[in-house]
Order: C-alpha cells, then structure tokens, then sequence
C-alpha cells in the first residue's frame, strides 16, 4: 500500500577531513499534503560503470562522487515548499546489507516526520534521533541488527501501534487482511498498558481453539523464545508457518491467575472468512414468532463490507424482522472497511467518526446521500476484545441512534494507522491521528460501554426469559448464547416502545 510519500533528497559524499562516506539528507521543515500519491519509487547511482544504492567499499575520497536520489511525485505542493529545508549528514555503513537498512530507516524517519500523530515525537528531536541511529548503525554487520535499531527508534515514540515490519511478515499480513493464511488460528495485540501480547480471539475450529487458549490468556513463549517487547506483528509471523508443521507456545491463562502451560499447535490452512450469517427464530412476549437475522463479523478485511452487504440482502429476502450484529473479539483491520459496514445501516449525511490530526484539528468523516439496506431494529454485542475498526463501527451506529449496544466495554483502541510498503518490502505502520466517535467520546485507553451489560445477574434473567419464551427442543448454539440472549430481550424491549433503534 504505497499510499504515502515523503519529499527528500538523499545525497552521498566523502568529505575530505573525514575520509569516509556520509550521507546528506536533505528534507521540508514542514509539509503537509490532504492529497498524494507515488510513482514507483526509483534510485539511480552513478559510481563509474557500478550501479547500486551506494558505493561504500572504501573506495579513496578523491576517486568517485557518488549520488543518489529518491524520486516522487506529490499533488498539492508547491516549489516553493521545498526551499525552506534542513540538511542533516551521516556515515554511511561499508556492511551492503547495513547499507541497504540505512535507505530504509531514512524513508520510515522521513514519514513518521511528517505524518505521525504527536508532532512533538514523544518530546525528543527526532532529527537527531536519525543522526544518532545512523551512527549506532555504522559499525553493524547484519540487517536484523541494524533492523533492531530502527525498532528501537519506533519505540522512543511511545506508541506501541507505530512499528516497522520485515518483507516476509508484511506479506503475512497481507494475506491476513485477504482471508487465508496458514498457522494456528489466533488473533493477537498488545496491550498498551503492560506491552504484554494478549490473545484477542480464536478462530472458531482453529488449533488454537482446539487446544483451549481462550481470549484474554497472555502469550509468553513461541519456541522457547521469550516474547518481550515483541509486537503482535513479529508475534504473528513465528505462529505461521506451512500447514502440518508445529509451534509449541507457553501461555499464561486468565482464568487462572498465574498458571502457566505448554501447548503444541499444529499448523493449519485457516480460512479467513469474516463474515457468517444466520437466522434465529424468536417468539415475542405477544407470543408472535419472528425472524432475527443473525451476522458475525470477525475481522475488517478487504472483503468485509462486500460479504456483510450480501449477507443484509439476504436475510432481507429471507424476511427477517431485527438484526443482531456480533463485533465480539473482532480485533479490527481495515479502517475503510468499518466505515463501508456503517454506512449499509444508516441514512443521510450522519457522522461516522471524527478524526484529530497532529496539529489537534478535528475533521468530521461523514456519509453522503446515505441509504440504509435496511431500518429494522439493530443490537451491536460487543466485549473487551472488540477493538479499533470495531469501536468505530459499534460508535457510529450507536451515537446516530441505529443501534443498542449489549455486551461489555470494549478494547479502547483510539487509533487510526497508515501502512506503508518501504522500497525493500518492509512495511511501517504509523498512527497518523486519533478518533472519535460521533458524540465525541473518546474511546483510546477507555473503550465503549454498552447500553445492555452481559453481567450474572443480567444473564440468569435472561436465561429465565428464554426458558419461558423457547422451544427447549429448537434450542441451538446460537439461542443458548447468553449475550445473544439478552441482545433478543433488548429487541423486544425497544419494539414494546415502538421505535426503531
């Protein structure tokens, strides 16, 4: 996804006082473009008849100069935007894999310069914050080393969420937000507070699921390796791997305080679908049977908002009555995806989101000429691990009046990310702004709590609700799920007051 660009100049020269090769970077004070795009990203060098990023073999300081150029394009800026600049130089690595990591750090600096969200960078000069990574990179040997480095700048952000990526986890990645991968079937994040990588969900069916870890356990280990201070991306990767291979992982249960165990998953090919459907019959306290149209989604992929209107049209054929929309340990994914989805529930010019960028401006995301599929009644469940795209979703529908919210808080992720393929395959994730909802709550670090909460007590009134209600012999898994329960008592409330929620 090259969706972002940075305006910068990258030159090599070999200053005679010092003898070897540096770097001159030349770069905007400040640019800031509503608008972009990037051609391919190019890179000439000229060092005699050799080509490559840059000559650095401890060739003499009188013999080449050496030159080298990132070339973009960016709509809405002007020439004379890129007179006012800073030039900043840094010696260049003689390691060619140490080199080639070097051009990578200086597009994701470049980047998070200009788009992250804390325009202070945690309160440190990030400029300098280049010229000192690219001098503990000078005397490394490896890519993963000078890698490490990078990471370890991202972390001085204090921003879990802004991370880089290696080419092969970012391909992982991708083939997530497609729909099929092959590993274990678990979906992990890091919670901010502890940086501790907490299980989110399992992929009903997965082996994971199979073995019993459950939403909310900790992951400690994968293959004997401690996982502190990994992100959940890195995480991810070790996880995956060919269907019919094994990882053994250490996890430490919720339920049971510190209990640690080892549990050796196969891998599998999972199927990544995010969406299923169906429907509940329900009798009404009038005692009428109707029809409530059932729809799990699990993860905002590229597909999500495609499946999830084929799946409103089709329970409107079959002549379904109410909606109940399941967003629980859905983790989130694509942003565009969860504003899709709203929109197939809501009418007008209504508010989806607001958004505030670095400078603190508040910018509204709002529907145009909006048309509902559908206007009959909605219940949203959520729980603790619905999070990012899925608050947004959950938030727009409940603060324009769409829908009731039942389950219990959510994650209280308030960020929204940019991905950006590097030129190497790599990938950065940076937080580019904060949202929030509608009526303008903020949701980062403190989630959503519902209109309905799923506590004991509200279960077993449920549970007495339905045992009067139901066939006991028509009752399926869906019917026996308690939140679902009380999501149908919420429906039946809201119809005895005659309105639409």
């Amino acid at each position: 996804m090259k969706n972002l660009c940075q305006n910068f100049d990258v030159r090599a020269k070999i200053p005679l006082k010092l003898g070897k090769p540096t770097w001159e970077v030349l770069f905007p004070r400040r640019l800031w473009f509503p608008t972009w795009t990037c051609e391919e990203k190019k890179l000439k060098t000229k060092c005699g008849e050799r080509e490559g990023w840059i000559e650095s073999a401890g060739k003499s300081a009188f013999g080449f100069g050496v030159s080298a150029a990132l070339l973009c394009s960016v709509f809405g800026h002007s020439p004379a935007a890129l007179a006012e600049s800073l030039t900043v130089a840094f010696p260049v690595s003689r390691a060619p894999e140490v080199n080639a990591v070097q051009r990578t750090l200086v597009e994701a600096w470049g980047l998070i310069r200009e788009t992250f969200v804390d325009p202070t960078f945690n309160h440190q000069d990030w400029d300098l914050k280049l010229q000192q990574t690219m001098v503990e990179m000078f005397p490394l040997n490896s890519a993963d080393a000078a890698y490490t480095k990078i990471r370890g700048m991202l972390s001085t952000l204090g921003d879990p969420f802004t991370r880089i990526i290696s080419p092969k986890e970012y391909q992982g990645f991708r083939i997530g937000s497609d729909g099929n991968l092959q590993g274990v079937g678990l979906f992990i994040n890091v919670e901010p507070r502890t940086g501790h990588l907490i299980v989110l969900s399992c992929i009903d069916g997965s082996p994971a699921a199979r073995a019993g870890i459950h939403q909310g356990d900790e992951l400690i280990e994968i293959n004997g390796e401690r996982l502190d201070g990994i992100d959940s991306e890195t995480a991810a990767q070790r996880l995956r791997g060919n269907a019919g291979t094994t990882v053994t992982v250490k996890v430490k249960d919720s339920g049971r305080g510190s209990y640690i165990r080892e549990v050796k998953l196969p891998r599998e090919l999972i199927k990544l679908s995010p969406i299923s459907s169906a429907i509940i019959p329900h009798r009404s306290p009038d005692g009428h049977l109707t029809k409530t149209g059932y729809v799990k989604l699990s993860a905002f992929s590229q597909t999500a908002a495609e499946d999830m209107r084929n799946a409103i049209q089709e329970l409107e054929n079959q002549g379904v009555h109410s909606y109940i929309l399941d967003l629980r340990n859905n983790p989130g994914g694509l942003v565009k995806a969860g504003l899709d989805v709203a929109q197939m529930w809501l009418d007008g010019d209504e508010t989806l989101v607001n958004t505030i960028d670095r400078d603190g401006n508040m910018l509204p995301i709002n529907m145009v000429n909006g048309h509902a599929i559908t206007h009959d009644p909605l219940v949203v469940i959520v729980n603790e691990g619905s999070a990012s795209a899925s608050e947004i979703l959950a938030g727009a529908l409940h603060d324009n009046g769409r829908a009731i919210l039942v389950g219990r808080k959510t994650f209280g992720k308030g960020k929204i990310q940019s991905v950006t393929e590097l030129h190497d395959g790599s990938a950065l994730f940076v937080t580019v702004a904060k949202y929030l909802s509608p009526a303008l709550h903020d949701i980062d670090q403190v989630g959503i709590t519902p209109d309905v909460q799923c506590t004991t007590e509200m279960l077993n009134s449920t549970k007495e609700i339905s045992s009067s209600t139901k066939d006991k012999a028509s009752v399926s898994s869906l019917e026996a799920d308690s939140c679902i329960m009380v999501a149908e008592h919420a429906l039946d409330m809201e119809e005895s007051k005659g309105t639409a929620s």
